[in-house]
């Protein structure tokens, strides 16, 4: 484990020295997704002109919700999305023979290999969005409470990862994977939504709740705090917690099994 840590501290160094030699493109990056973020605040403001609830979600804890949400994405972008859809391009060119003579996991070292530090100071702004939702809801989390969540949030990131990586093993079999990564990611915008604009949808919500179970995702962590749920705190954890183990494990028993089947580009 110490090794793996030593090894990611240098991918770490690297990232940041790079991102740091076009501190424009770093910057625009920011506005750009800072702007993205603001503009679906804007858009709950506008629809809840109309409405005074989504299902049992008030407008500041959907405000929270995409906030978790944008928690989530950006922290999935800023360690994992650029490494993983570059992995179809690793196995079309061959440069996946040399990630496998690595002395090192060869997931480990197609995963970490980038990291994007302008993703990571947009999660920041999510936080602040959190706290301002808190703060308009009159809530104060528990200690516990913010443990909960913080759990429920890696498992979040952790099904990102797992579906998202699964469908770039796909490239072993089929060339250009990149539609479906790319798809999956279109995908992310549902975790956004609350759950309850899904009851009258029973066949969408089976789907998003148990097959990709992307609805979990940001709605299980923001009602740990909101404690809006009919649920207890152990049940929405150990659900999104169980999601999350299967998605892993079934992603890796992929990847193990897509390695023995490639045979290199020059082959």
């Amino acid at each position: 484990m110490r090794r793996y840590l030593e090894i990611y501290a240098i991918m770490f160094r690297n990232s940041l020295i790079r991102e740091m030699s076009f501190k424009a493109n770093f910057l625009l990056w920011i506005i750009v997704e800072a702007l993205w973020f603001m503009g679906q605040i804007v858009f709950v403001e506008v629809l809840f002109q109309y409405v005074d609830q989504i299902g049992d979600w008030t407008k500041w804890q959907v405000i929270l919700l995409i906030g978790t949400h944008q928690l989530i994405l950006q922290i999935f972008q800023a360690f994992f999305y650029n490494n993983i859809v570059a992995i179809p391009e690793l196995v079309r060119t061959g440069r996946m023979d040399f990630m496998m003579l690595l002395p090192m996991d060869t997931q480990f070292a197609v995963s970490a290999r980038h990291f994007g530090l302008d993703s990571l100071v947009n999660a920041g702004v999510s936080v602040a969005v959190i706290g301002l939702a808190l703060s308009k809801l009159g809530l104060r989390p528990s200690a516990a409470q913010w443990i909960l969540y913080a759990a429920a949030v890696g498992f979040g990131i952790a099904i990102h990862y797992a579906i998202m990586f699964f469908l770039t093993t796909l490239s072993f079999w089929i060339v250009r994977a990149q539609g479906l990564v790319y798809g999956y990611y279109n995908l992310f915008n549902i975790a956004r939504y609350p759950d309850s604009i899904f009851r009258g949808a029973k066949v969408f919500r089976f789907v998003f709740t148990w097959i990709i179970p992307v609805i979990l995702v940001a709605n299980v962590p923001a009602r740990l705090l909101i404690a809006a749920a009919s649920q207890s705190p152990a049940h929405l954890l150990l659900e999104i917690a169980a999601a999350a183990l299967i998605a892993l494990s079934l992603n890796r028993l992929t990847w193990k099994f897509a390695l023995t089947r490639y045979t290199s580009a020059s082959s």
